[in-house]
Formats: structure tokens, C-alpha cells, sequence
């Protein structure tokens, strides 16, 4: 089995059991301890705390261990918004619910040049286009557009798009979405956005807007994410190397 997926699924399971609690006193066991329950290489233990390390949900404090970060149990919809977990399914949650999907557009195309530009493609090469609307207690909150590589994904079914395109990313391609070049604003409402959202024509939308990246650089998507005002909560979890 690839290194790739050994160092997922132990990266998803630790995932899981920082977030069941089952480190009551917020302490892993060490690398060598972790390889041998999970049956793998050290190189891949250390390969998913170095992830868990870069999204801020563990730190090392040196000679005493590696810990989970009190915050991140406190507020895990920020630490969300960056490393693994970048999908809306992960990031947006109320009380304990993942957010519904309804599918409204799958279709393939040749990319324009917008797209062949930020997902570096060439000439006449085949994209997804998807959009989709997401909803929390049956009402709706994000309309999400896609364009995604057709080649990166070329087995994908307008089924899939009723679950999280990420997961289903990174069962396929052994890869995870990891990275994203983010810009966040807010617009007037479109016609569209007050259709969908239930938004007057005064009130504003929140636009998400940006690339998503395979955490070996692979440019992954195009996104666009017009949320309900009520639900645009953006924070981000940065690194000050150097200060």
C-alpha cells in the first residue's frame, strides 16, 4: 500500500480521536508508540503530525511530547479552515449537523481561458462545471460553484456531487485538498442569490472566491462559495515564521 494513503488514514483516524476526546489529557502517544498501534512506517506517523502540527491542531513541546491544542477543541471551525480539512462538510456545522447537498448543475466543457489559466491546463482540455447549494435545517446558506480538471477526476458521477467532493478527492487520487488561495469579500445580492438564500434585494451576500490545491501543488479547483450573510464566519490560523 503507498506510503500516501498509509499516512491518510492514520492523518484521518488521529482526526478522529482528537475529536471523540480520547486524549483526556491531551497528550498523543509518541511516534514510535503510534507506528506500532497503526502498523506503519515512523515516516508516515510523522508525516500526518507534521500536517496536524501545520493546521495548529497539535503542537510539540520539546521533551515533554506532543499535544493537542486546547483551542482547537474550543473552536474547531477555525483550525477547519485550513490543512485537511478545507471542504465545506468539515468547515460549516451546526450543532454537530454536515451540511446538505442538492445538485443543481453537472456538466463537462472544454475550460475557457479564465479556468485554463488558474488550473494551468492547456489547450482544450475538459472541466467539470458544478454547481450546488448546501443547507443547514433544511435551509439553504451557500451556493457553491465548481470547476474541477476533468483528468484529475475522470471516473466522477454527477452521484458523487451529492457528497464531499474532497473526500471523494482524496479516496481517489490518495491526495488531499490542503491548500487554498482564499479572497473573501461581500457583494450586493444577485437575483440568483436572493432566490436561493432567501435574501432581499438590500441585503448583501458573502463571496468566498479562490484556487484549492492538492497538497503536492496540484491545482485541484476553481471555487466560488456565495454564503448567507447571517453564516459568513471566515477565520483563518496563520503562521508568523520570522517574527
Amino acid at each position: 500500500m503507498a506510503k500516501e494513503v498509509l499516512y491518510i488514514k492514520v492523518l484521518n483516524d488521529l482526526n478522529r480521536r482528537i475529536n471523540a476526546q480520547e486524549f483526556p489529557d491531551l497528550k498523543l502517544p509518541d511516534e514510535r508508540s503510534l507506528a506500532s498501534s497503526y502498523g506503519v512506517s515512523r515516516s508516515s506517523i510523522k508525516r500526518a503530525l507534521t500536517v496536524l502540527v501545520q493546521q495548529g491542531i497539535i503542537f510539540k513541546k520539546r521533551g515533554s511530547g506532543t499535544f493537542v491544542n486546547p483551542l482547537y477543541l474550543k473552536n474547531q471551525g477555525m483550525f477547519h479552515a485550513v490543512g485537511q480539512n478545507l471542504g465545506v462538510s468539515d468547515s460549516f456545522r451546526f450543532k454537530g449537523e454536515t451540511p446538505a447537498i442538492k445538485l443543481l448543475v453537472f456538466e463537462k466543457e472544454i475550460a475557457n481561458d479564465e479556468d485554463r489559466e488558474a488550473l494551468f491546463l492547456e489547450q482544450d482540455e475538459e472541466v467539470y462545471r458544478i454547481k450546488r447549494l448546501r443547507t443547514l435545517q433544511d435551509k439553504v446558506f451557500m451556493i457553491e460553484n465548481a470547476v474541477v480538471p476533468v483528468k484529475l477526476l475522470p471516473m466522477l458521477t454527477a452521484e458523487d456531487m451529492t457528497h464531499s467532493m474532497f473526500q471523494y478527492a482524496e479516496q481517489t487520487t490518495n491526495k488531499a485538498v490542503t491548500k487554498s488561495f482564499m479572497t473573501v469579500t461581500s457583494e450586493p445580492s444577485s437575483e440568483e442569490d436572493q432566490q436561493y438564500l432567501n435574501l432581499k434585494p438590500t441585503e448583501p451576500v458573502g463571496v468566498m472566491s479562490g484556487v484549492y490545491f492538492l497538497d503536492d501543488g496540484t491545482p485541484f479547483e476553481v471555487g466560488q462559495m456565495r454564503v448567507h450573510y447571517e453564516y459568513m464566519r471566515y477565520n483563518s490560523f496563520v503562521s508568523l515564521d520570522g517574527e
